[in-house]
C-alpha cells in the first residue's frame, strides 16, 4: 500500500489522517514538485477551440495526416 503525507517539523505527516503501528518500517521517497506549468496547463486556453474538423478525426487521423486507408 502506498501513503503520501509531508514533513512537517522533520517527522513524516501522512495525508487523511493515516497512522501506522509504533514500529512499522516505511520508505520515504521525495516527489519532486514542478516547478512549471505542465504542457496540459499551457495549453488549456487553446483545447476545444479547433473548428471545422472532420468528426472521424480521433478514428482516422492517419488518413487525414499520412493518407493511409480510413478504418
Amino acid at each position: 500500500m502506498v501513503y503520501q503525507g509531508q514533513i512537517k517539523n522533520g517527522v513524516a505527516v501522512l495525508d487523511g489522517g493515516v497512522t501506522l503501528p509504533e514500529g512499522t518500517v516505511v520508505r520515504v521517497e521525495p516527489v519532486m514538485q514542478r516547478s512549471e506549468p505542465t504542457l496540459a496547463d499551457r495549453l488549456r486556453d487553446v483545447q476545444g477551440a479547433a473548428e471545422g474538423l472532420p468528426p472521424d478525426l480521433a478514428a482516422n487521423h492517419d488518413h487525414y495526416l499520412h493518407g493511409r486507408p480510413r478504418k
